[in-house]
């Protein structure tokens, strides 16, 4: 019978560049020559250059190194801006009670011939029943 090696730590990226894998060597070196990049072409005193320096190397050291809850940061990045710029879908929006003072005769006639005796449950009766329930005791309804 023949034995195969079973590849182990998959999910482990090589380290190409020294203590780096590809993707983070990528993300270092893309930073590093957008912040060069910045400070040749600009036209700023250094002063103000370091502002977008500042804030590009610390995307790319972010890109690097980040893992928020086991997951690259480029992910979670993706999904703000994703959530950011796209449609929000809100669902639930409260309705006022409309009341109607006159009603009209077709609305009174529909009324009169759904009279069905339904059983009404207050508010008061309801938190009653509620607090009954939670405190495991028999609710006596006459009481």
């Amino acid at each position: 019978m023949q034995q195969f090696q079973i590849p182990q730590f998959i999910e482990m990226e090589d380290k190409l560049f020294g203590p780096l894998t590809f993707k983070q060597f990528l993300y270092l070196v893309g930073g590093g020559g957008i912040c060069f990049i910045i400070y040749v072409w600009v036209p700023l005193p250094f002063i103000i250059q370091i502002i977008p320096i500042a804030g590009v190397a610390a995307l790319a050291l972010a890109l690097a190194f980040v893992k928020y809850n086991g997951r690259p940061f480029i992910v979670v990045l993706e999904a703000f801006i994703k959530y950011s710029l796209g449609n929000k879908l809100y669902i639930w929006k409260k309705d006022e009670k409309r009341v109607q003072k006159n009603p009209t005769p077709t609305q009174t006639l529909t009324n009169q011939n759904t009279d069905l005796k339904l059983p009404r449950l207050s508010e008061s009766k309801l938190n009653e029943l509620a607090w009954s329930l939670d405190v495991k005791k028999p609710h006596n309804p006459e009481e």
